[in-house]
């Protein structure tokens, strides 16, 4: 059902009455199946996203805990590329800090340590969310399964040293066509993205999946998540790592 409303852009229903409601090792043996088939497809895996780390944003969806999905190549934008119509089906934007390792994470239990040697270096980014289940209604279950409701992100293209920014108070704000949208600070992601981060390491390294050199890390939203509209055009400016831009394409037919 995932792969079909993927492929040809309508959205299904939810899927948690198929691999029960609180059954979190059969939403992730589904993410898994898909993850298969997108690898034998051709696809590359990049990374991973860190999703439900923001209270507002578990608040919004009706969940307690974070989850994960997957990052693959050609889910990743430049600063202010354009996002063609029709690409997605239901998109929403939110504002996050990218972490990018330089050597792996493979133990089931990292020290803060481990994690702040095995970055290289942070970017901004916009992570662009979607869903493949109509009306987001979903519940933990239906948005492991999604891929933790992955669509495309977009990387700032100006590196920073950990060292360089106080991720526990830095402040973000999300703006549309230069309006503020979504406020929030680097101590909303789980209190400091460094936290959700050791979370995912831990978690990948115990299911046998370990973080390695070169992966990208999305930590997880500095605020509320924001419904996207052809035309949009979000800028993201986290305090201490500058900005980055998602640009929504104006709707098929419609004028630039």
């Amino acid at each position: 059902m995932l792969r079909q409303a993927a492929s040809s852009g309508l959205p299904c229903k939810p899927v948690r009455d198929l691999i029960g409601m609180n059954d979190i090792d059969a939403a992730y043996a589904v993410q898994r199946l898909n993850h298969d088939s997108q690898h034998a497809a051709g696809r590359r895996m990049v990374g991973s996203k860190i999703g439900l780390t923001s209270p507002a944003v578990q608040r919004q969806l009706g969940v307690s805990q974070p989850d994960f999905g997957r990052l693959f190549a050609d889910m990743a934008l430049c600063d202010g590329e354009e996002i063609a119509a029709g690409r997605l089906i239901q998109p929403k934007v939110e504002a996050e800090i990218v972490l990018v390792l330089e050597h792996d994470l493979p133990h089931e239990k990292h020290t803060l340590a481990d994690l702040i040697r095995a970055t290289a270096y942070l970017l901004p980014a916009i992570e662009i969310v979607d869903s493949r289940i109509a009306g987001w209604d979903i519940s933990l279950a239906d948005t492991i399964a999604d891929n933790a409701s992955c669509g495309l992100f977009v990387l700032g293209n100006r590196p920073v040293q950990l060292k360089d920014v106080d991720l526990l108070g830095c402040g973000m704000v999300l703006e549309r066509a230069g309006e503020p949208v979504s406020v929030g600070a680097g101590a909303a992601c789980l209190g400091n993205p460094l936290h959700a981060a050791l979370w995912l390491a831990d978690t990948l390294a115990q299911r046998g999946d370990a973080l390695r050199a070169g992966d990208i890390i999305l930590t997880g939203a500095l605020g509320p998540m924001v419904t996207a509209s052809a035309g949009d055009v979000f800028t993201a400016r986290i305090e201490g790592m500058g900005h980055v831009s998602a640009r929504f394409a104006q709707a098929a037919g419609g004028s630039q």
